[in-house]
């Protein structure tokens, strides 16, 4: 059996490939990859650091509060 309009689906193929490695190229050359690394790894150490810790136990109090139930239990 012939796969019915075959030329359509290899034109939406190549396209889709070439808009794909262009978009890719876009962000290498303008520094895309670079800048998502630096806000990362910024972000992480963010994270890791003693006033985030307060703020999120701050932000949510109950979120030790079964284990403790469980441990009183």
């Amino acid at each position: 059996m012939r796969i019915k309009f075959l030329d359509w689906y290899l034109k939406i193929a190549v396209g889709s490939a070439l808009i794909g490695g262009s978009m890719e190229m876009f962000m290498i050359k303008t520094g895309f990859y670079d800048k998502v690394t630096v806000l990362e790894s910024e972000k992480r150490a963010w994270e890791s650091s003693p006033e985030a810790q307060t703020i999120r136990e701050a932000l949510n109090p109950w979120r030790n509060h079964d284990a403790q139930e469980r441990k009183n239990s």
